[in-house]
């Protein structure tokens, strides 16, 4: 059974330098609440797994949205992700200042190499990105043929911790994500070391049907309730 603790008891769990995955795709789906909450604190360096960098201008008005907030603070020395056109800041800290290093992956790819993390597969093997920058990717370890055709192997991505997001989490830990709001949380869950799942609302035993359940409670160490976005 996961243990339901606070938002700031959750957040004294990122230790400065771990490595996180966040789940969601340009803040559908994130951790808002506990992101929010991460970047009033003092960690750093964080190795950041997470589809993209957030964006700048949230829907409710917010300058920063996403993980957004924590590139700006600059608490992040390494960003592994797919998609970071709608934050400036990216580019200006990786390209300008040098604060931040970005490597870029296919997001197709991105997903199964974090699928391959959690079921302890030794790499994901791909034709996507034969041909191109991507074979000098740090994550391509070699290039093979198969029946004379060219593929990538890419190497598994895994993490100290998963920071996901749920819609409704019951009290065993199972999560229900509502329509795209399941995005990377669901690969993510199986791929960390630490699983936190942040709860928009949470609900007794029984109250997500079985065929609805996303992610089983099983891989949930600890729930906290963030509240509706």
């Amino acid at each position: 059974m996961p243990k339901f603790i606070s938002m700031q008891e959750a957040v004294k769990l990122i230790p400065c330098g771990s490595t996180v995955m966040f789940g969601g795709f340009m803040g559908c789906g994130s951790p808002h609440r506990f992101i929010d909450a991460l970047s009033k604190t003092d960690v750093r360096d964080l190795v950041m797994i997470c589809n993209d960098g957030g964006r700048t201008g949230g829907p409710l008005g917010e300058e920063l949205y996403g993980t957004a907030k924590l590139i700006h603070n600059h608490q992040v020395r390494y960003l592994i992700a797919s998609h970071v056109g709608m934050n400036p800041e990216v580019a200006t800290q990786s390209m300008i200042d040098g604060s931040l290093k970005v490597t870029l992956l296919p997001m197709g790819s991105f997903v199964e190499m974090i699928r391959c993390g959690g079921a302890g597969l030794g790499g994901l093997v791909t034709p996507t990105g034969v041909g191109t920058v991507v074979e000098d990717n740090p994550f391509c370890l070699e290039k093979r043929w198969f029946k004379g055709k060219a593929y990538l192997v890419m190497e598994p991505l895994h993490a100290d911790i998963a920071v996901i997001a749920g819609t409704k989490v019951d009290r065993a830990g199972n999560v229900w994500y509502k329509g795209t709001t399941s995005n990377f949380n669901i690969a993510m869950a199986t791929a960390a070391d630490l699983v936190i799942v942040e709860a928009e609302e949470v609900v007794e035993e029984g109250a997500i049907p079985p065929e609805d359940v996303r992610t089983p409670g099983i891989l949930v160490d600890y729930v906290v309730e963030g509240g509706k976005y």
